[in-house]
């Protein structure tokens, strides 16, 4: 069974919402899009294109994947990032997208949750899922995601769509890899590890 890999910039408080600009996602009247660029650099670049440089195929939320088919597509073929994304099977979760105009898409609007699991199931590349709050929440519920690459940013906003939100179920995770970039940009990656463990410190 494939994998379902969560690769997302958060905040110390874990806010995922609108990282790369002012535009990107302005509800909730949220006012900080835009909140990474200033933490990135050379390092970040080399993590993102390893974490992208194999085969995979994309899991997108419809807002997410409206920005980035407005982007991503235009870029040219020497980009690696645009190459990765356009070549990839992309499965967008909408109940109104009609004709994607992204090549290589397909519109999961029926019993989503079965069909993200048939999609686990089929053979193929690991299934990575970027931005895509509201979708998150979905896989989370219902036990879906098997690892989390996160970005995490030395900044906390208060407001805006988290990471582990509504849709968060007790779940335990282990730590397989953590770096930090010059910036302070804590680079993690956890992987399911069954359930909560509980104890005492009490004897």
């Amino acid at each position: 069974m494939r994998k379902i890999v969560v690769l997302s910039f958060v905040t110390l408080d874990g806010v995922m919402q609108a990282p790369g600009g002012p535009e990107e996602d302005k509800g909730g009247s949220f006012k900080w899009g835009g909140w990474s660029v200033g933490y990135w650099d050379d390092y970040l670049g080399r993590v993102m294109g390893e974490q992208m440089g194999k085969p995979f195929d994309l899991l997108l939320g419809r807002k997410t994947y409206d920005i980035f088919v407005a982007f991503w597509p235009k870029q040219g073929t020497d980009n690696p990032a645009a190459a990765g994304l356009n070549n990839a099977k992309k499965f967008v979760v909408s109940t109104t997208l009609k004709k994607p105009e992204w090549a290589n898409t397909t519109v999961l609007k029926n019993n989503v949750v079965s069909e993200i699991k048939k999609l686990k199931e089929k053979n193929g590349p690991e299934i990575q899922v970027h931005g895509s709050s509201d979708l998150i929440q979905t896989l989370l519920k219902h036990d879906l995601v098997d690892e989390f690459r996160l970005k995490i940013y030395p900044v906390t906003l208060g407001k805006g769509k988290r990471l582990f939100a509504e849709g968060t179920i007790p779940a335990g995770f282990q730590l397989v890899e953590s770096n930090a970039s010059p910036k302070g940009v804590i680079v993690a990656t956890y992987v399911r590890a069954g359930e909560v463990k509980t104890g005492s410190f009490v004897m």
